[in-house]
Order: C-alpha cells, then sequence, then structure tokens
C-alpha cells in the first residue's frame, strides 16, 4: 500500500512519475522524466484534480484506494483534457460511475470527444464556485494557456492554486513532493524549458491569466507537473518567471545558434564568440543545431536577450536544421531580441538573404550586417565576425 502523502489540511498528492518515456509529445527530450500529478481533497465532499496518463493508471488507482479505500470520489475536476492528464478518465468513471465531472463548455466537449462521456458532467463558468464543506473551490478560466479548456482551480480557504499545465516543469519528483523536500535547481532551466516549448507561442494568453490572478491570494501551487512549490516565496518566484517569459524579457545573455557542414560556419560562431567575451559578455550559449536538441535550444533563446544564427547556403536554403530552429521561433511569437546573423557558400549564398528576412518579420532589433563567408576565412571576414561579437556585447551591456 502507498502511504497518502498530505500536501496540505486535508490535500493530498496521488500522482505519479514516467522515467520510461524519451520524448514528451513525441517531440521534447526528458532526461530527467517528468511527474504527472493529481491531487485529491478530502471534505463533506471528496475531490480529485485532474488524473494522469493512462499508462500509468494502475499505480494512480492504488494511490487513490490507499487514501480513500472505500469511500467514494464525488467530483472530479478536469483542469486540463490533454491526454496526459485525461488519459485514465474512462477508468475512473468505471470504477466510480457515481462520481460528477466539473470542466468547462470546452472542456465538456472534449470529454464527449475523447471519451464518448456525457453524464454526471458538470459545466462551470469563470470564477463560479462549487461548496465542499469546509472548503470552496472557485475556478478560474485561462484559455489558450495552453489548450483553449485550460482552467485552473482555487481553493480559498487555504490559497491553494490548482494550475493544470501553468507552472509546470519537465523533471520528476524524487523521493519527496514538496519544493522544500528536493533539490530544486535543477526545475528552474526544466521550467524554462517547458515554457518555451509547451507555453511560448502563448504569450498574451498568459499574461491575460496572470492578469486574472494578480489579485489572488496564492501560498502553494499545484501544477499538473513538476514539484509542488510550498516554501514561502516559491509561488511568487514561478509566478515571475511565467511573467518574465511571456513578456518575452530575458536575460543579458548571447545565443549564437549555428549550422556549419565542413567547418567554415563554425569558425565564424567561434570568432564571434570569442569577440562577445573579450568585450565583457560573460553569458555565450554556442549551439551547433545539428548536435543540440531544437528544445535546449529554444530553451536558451527565450532565457537571453542576444541572438545570433549562422548558416552554410544548402541547395540555395538554410541549412535544414536552421531552417527548422528559425520555424520554431517564427511559431512562438519570439519578441524583442537583438540580432545578428552569418552564413557561409561556396558559389552562391542565401543564408544572409533568409535570415534578414526572418529578423525582418520577427521585428528584431538588427544590430549589424551579416557577416558572410565565401569559401575560406578573409582577414575582411573575421574582422566583420569580430566586429558582430563586440557590438552585440556592447548593446547587451
Amino acid at each position: 500500500m502507498y502511504k497518502p502523502f498530505e500536501i496540505t489540511d486535508n490535500i493530498y498528492y496521488v500522482g505519479v512519475n514516467d522515467r520510461s518515456k524519451h520524448l514528451f509529445e513525441s517531440m521534447w527530450p526528458l532526461p530527467l522524466g517528468v511527474s504527472y500529478n493529481s491531487y485529491v481533497i478530502e471534505d463533506e465532499k471528496t475531490v480529485l484534480i485532474d488524473t494522469v496518463d493512462i499508462c500509468y493508471s494502475d499505480v494512480f488507482f492504488r494511490k487513490i484506494v490507499s487514501l480513500l479505500g472505500d469511500k467514494p470520489i464525488d467530483y472530479l475536476v478536469v483542469n486540463h483534457m490533454e491526454p496526459d492528464h485525461s488519459g485514465s478518465i474512462e477508468l475512473l468513471v468505471s470504477r466510480y460511475p457515481n462520481i460528477q465531472i466539473v470542466g468547462n463548455k470546452r472542456s465538456v466537449d472534449m470529454l464527449n470527444g475523447y471519451y464518448g462521456i456525457t453524464k454526471n458532467v458538470i459545466q462551470v463558468e469563470d470564477l463560479e464556485e462549487i461548496n465542499l464543506g469546509k472548503y470552496t473551490l472557485q475556478f478560474y478560466m485561462t484559455p489558450m494557456v495552453h489548450w483553449p479548456e485550460t482552467m485552473m482551480t482555487y481553493v480559498k480557504e487555504n490559497r491553494v492554486v490548482f494550475s493544470g499545465d501553468a507552472f509546470g516543469t519537465f523533471g520528476t519528483i524524487d523521493g519527496g513532493v514538496l519544493d522544500t523536500q528536493l533539490r530544486t535547481e535543477k526545475y528552474w532551466d526544466e521550467m524554462i524549458r517547458y515554457y518555451s516549448n509547451i507555453v511560448g507561442k502563448f504569450g498574451s494568453p498568459v499574461q491575460t491569466a496572470l492578469k486574472k490572478l494578480s489579485g489572488v491570494e496564492i501560498d502553494i501551487i499545484c501544477s499538473t507537473h513538476g514539484p509542488v512549490w510550498t516554501k514561502e516565496g516559491s509561488a511568487a518566484e514561478v509566478v515571475s518567471l511565467y511573467d518574465k517569459l511571456s513578456r518575452y524579457d530575458a536575460d543579458n545573455g548571447l545565443v549564437i545558434a549555428y549550422g556549419s557542414m565542413y567547418g567554415h560556419t563554425e569558425e565564424l560562431a567561434e570568432t564571434i564568440a570569442r569577440a562577445a567575451a573579450e568585450n565583457g559578455l560573460n553569458d555565450v550559449v554556442l549551439h551547433n543545431v545539428a548536435k543540440s536538441h531544437v528544445s535546449d535550444i529554444i530553451r536558451d533563446v527565450f532565457k537571453y536577450k542576444g541572438l545570433i544564427i549562422g548558416s552554410p547556403t544548402y541547395n540555395n536554403k538554410l541549412y535544414p536544421e536552421v531552417e527548422s530552429l528559425v520555424s520554431s521561433l517564427q511559431n512562438r511569437n519570439l519578441k524583442g531580441r537583438l540580432f545578428g546573423c552569418f552564413g557561409g557558400f561556396t558559389w552562391s549564398d542565401a543564408s544572409a538573404k533568409n535570415l534578414l528576412a526572418f529578423a525582418n518579420e520577427m521585428e528584431f532589433d538588427l544590430i549589424a550586417d551579416p557577416v558572410v563567408i565565401r569559401q575560406g576565412m578573409l582577414s575582411s571576414v573575421k574582422e566583420a565576425a569580430q566586429n558582430l561579437g563586440m557590438t552585440m556585447a556592447s548593446k547587451l551591456k
């Protein structure tokens, strides 16, 4: 039997860890795994907040039974319908046939679409409340953070917010559940990687959600991925990070992302990086797009204000992995970056043209003319690359 874990008075954790999956959404690497978090509130009415990926339903139900025994569950609150959180709903209904499922108009439609569930469904509106006895649930609609049906559930009496995927992070929660029980350093970069890759496109809806929650007192954040944030100041720090990321604000560092087939474009990248460092810029990150996973590059581009992209010309276009990175950044509506670019070619250049078009579309601040190497590195090209690095360092400082 599992020992029930109490987060705070009458609120329990019944989530699971996934250390087997290699790719989240079949795209994003999970070197530290991921958790699927679910919670139980015990009161006059018993509430389950979200479920877990169906692959872990056996562990999930054992945890619920270890806490509740034969006691029924009155409500399931569905904050988010993505299958890693809703996947066990059908099995849950078969075990608890009288359970009432609480969701908004969009999630009610998805319950039918995914699982054919139309009975015992309660549709709630923004700021509507359900009284459980001692506790009150209040529902905050937060559409497009990051699906159209997403919402958050707030327990007024102990200032706990169940935030769905918002404020989530990659990484299993090992041993402990609360941030006070864990070394949390590893989760901050994984939160940025999670946000930038999964939520990053939706900065404006995130800002809308944060404004809606700005007057709400929050002491504990229970998201669907990662630690439960309970330590004094932690909730405010998590919210502040989301605020920063959703405004596309960033630290004064530099990401240089490049493709290189025979080393010449890489030589330019190294020259630019060296010049930036020699001019006082300490935070410089280089990514070879053929080796670094795009999720790590996107994370760092969200972290740092300076961005320089380099590419050889390939079939009169950008190097394929550079083209993929550019497309990913366009899809995330990235804003407010200081931008430079460089490229290489042998007989016809297309890199500078395409990277300048990208910068123009994104409305980035172009800090210098493109640096282009034709065949080998000439002294004039090296000087232009050094100037690009120096100029970027000066702008960022």
